[in-house]
């Protein structure tokens, strides 16, 4: 019962993170980070490595979102949406489809992961770089290539040597959660009744993935996966009895609904902030040395946060002079730099520079040397 929901969920899973960086909105990558020009796409808009606070803040949101769930629910993560695990299952499952003994079952699900792996390193690099750039550069850039066969390798020995081993080892996770569970949290647990004593059978245990025994109680190791609790069910259905095995908690109670509304106030300031944020950003600042008398020169950037193209026109105030182009294009999600040189006509020493454009006009002042 449990596996056929869990295997719905990863499938899911898996078409959200394999299939996300195909999908486009207003012609950029929906998530994916440009390192040459250092800013993250970001579901419509643009987040720029100057804006690094935040990048701390999604991921100070996403912990707390990993904290909440697993004060709720436990190791739900681990059993049903961690990479690793669905991975493992896909490869076991595509394995169990041949009728064979299980030495030979394992060694063909080693054989699975192979191309598995593959596709797991070229989909962490289209969060880099687009998909179809991917491919190009795959065969023209030694750098890109070794990249990919090295996290290739990398990936498929952690899944084929390590496996379960991880989950129940070096995972922090694992370590996390002991931290994190109160009496209340859904974990599963085994609970031998009085009148009808457990079988006896271990089919529990021999269909653990980490290969535990749930009946001497519930180990750090337990992933949530809801195995034992099917093996139970399919033993316990043909005495008519309950299972001894399942979900124990109570995930609705006030602790969850006060750390519920910390996340949810949490993620609401950072959506306040990503609106706050103007259209266009524009810096200037007055360069330390002035060239000749009565000239200063200036430095600027602009930051484009949509999809928008720009062309401004740069001007002064009164008593001031800009020499040289005063047309500054700036394309979509796109961001530039230059030098202007301001001559004084008057006797102001504070320049107003002023931005314009269709719909956007923007106005920063500086000194005059």
């Amino acid at each position: 019962m449990w596996r056929k929901y869990r295997t719905v969920v990863e499938i899911l899973q898996a078409m959200v993170i394999v299939g996300l960086p195909f999908v486009r909105i207003n012609n950029q990558s929906a998530l994916r980070f440009d390192i040459e020009e250092l800013k993250l796409y970001f579901f419509g808009t643009v987040i720029w490595i100057k804006e690094f606070y935040l990048f701390l803040l999604l991921i100070i949101l996403f912990l707390l979102l990993i904290a909440y769930v697993t004060t709720i629910y436990g190791r739900v993560w681990c059993g049903w949406l961690c990479p690793q695990t669905v991975l493992l299952d896909f490869s076991s499952a595509l394995a169990g489809l041949s009728r064979t003994n299980p030495y030979k079952k394992e060694i063909i699900q080693k054989a699975i992961l192979v191309p598995l792996s593959a596709l797991v390193s070229l989909t962490l690099i289209w969060y880099f770089v687009p998909p179809a750039e991917t491919i190009k550069r795959l065969f023209m850039s030694k750098t890109l290539a070794w990249f990919f066969l090295i996290q290739w390798a990398v990936i498929y020995a952690e899944l084929a040597l390590l496996g379960r081993k991880f989950c129940t080892s070096i995972c922090p996770y694992s370590m996390l959660q002991s931290g994190l569970f109160d009496n209340d949290t859904v974990v599963i647990s085994f609970k031998e009744r009085t009148t009808e004593h457990c079988m006896g059978c271990d089919k529990c245990v021999r269909v653990c993935p980490v290969g535990i025994d749930i009946k001497r109680g519930l180990k750090r190791e337990c992933i949530a996966c809801a195995e034992c609790i099917d093996a139970c069910i399919s033993m316990t259905e043909k005495r008519g009895i309950k299972p001894f095995i399942g979900y124990t908690g109570r995930p609705w109670r006030l602790k969850n609904l006060v750390l519920g509304l910390i996340v949810l106030l949490f993620a609401v300031v950072l959506v306040v902030m990503f609106n706050l944020r103007p259209e266009v950003e524009f810096v200037i600042s007055r360069d330390p040395v002035a060239p000749v008398r009565n000239i200063n020169s200036y430095t600027y950037s602009l930051y484009n946060n949509t999809n928008k193209d720009y062309s401004f026109r740069l001007s002064v105030n009164s008593g001031f002079i800009i020499i040289g182009n005063t047309t500054v294009r700036l394309k979509p999600y796109g961001s530039t730099k230059g030098k202007i040189m301001v001559r004084r006509t008057g006797n102001n020493s504070t320049v107003r520079f002023t931005l314009k454009s269709d719909g956007v006009k923007i106005q920063r002042e500086a000194g005059f040397l």
